[in-house]
């Protein structure tokens, strides 16, 4: 673990000087395991937050959630014009409840990161792909992910 934060600290400070230019606000949807409507405010010129909220359902269970994210975003033109990629940790609160004769409820707050490539339309549209890991901390320890998730968002 601790060479997966050495090698992701370094891309981020060697591209630290290719920051991207944040083009405002967009709303949309994320999916991957679930559904969530994301939200994303710029907060500079390089930086923004991205709020989601989402449902999702599983074998025997229906849970709802929210995350916050920081992220920075860094040009990618280099692949071509309107590509970029993010990386920022935030967090993450979860609520579900289980069916069956064992039903119940359970919540989950923890620590998330999140590290992603988008591209920026010329018009007013965003697509995504990103990759999100949970340490969960309360109620008990325990780590999650939703796996690689597709964002379509309209930038304003």
């Amino acid at each position: 673990m601790k060479k997966v934060f050495v090698v992701i600290a370094l891309i981020v400070s060697g591209f630290y000087a290719a920051n991207a230019q944040v083009d405002g606000n967009a709303i949309g949807l994320r999916l991957g395991y679930g559904a969530e409507i994301s939200y994303q405010h710029a907060l500079g010129s390089s930086n923004r937050l991205e709020l989601d909220l989402g449902i999702d359902f599983g074998n025997g269970y229906l849970g709802t959630g929210l995350s916050g994210i920081y992220q920075w975003v860094f040009d990618l033109s280099s692949l071509s014009k309107g590509f970029n990629w993010y990386i920022g940790p935030g967090a993450s609160l979860a609520f579900w409840s289980y069916k069956g004769t064992n039903g119940g409820s359970d919540f989950a707050l923890g620590v998330a990161g999140q590290i992603g490539i988008e591209y920026n339309f010329d018009f007013p549209l965003q697509l995504s792909l990103d990759y999100r890991p949970v340490l969960r901390f309360l109620p008990s320890t325990g780590g999650g992910w939703n796996g690689i998730c597709a964002g379509i968002r309209y930038k304003f």
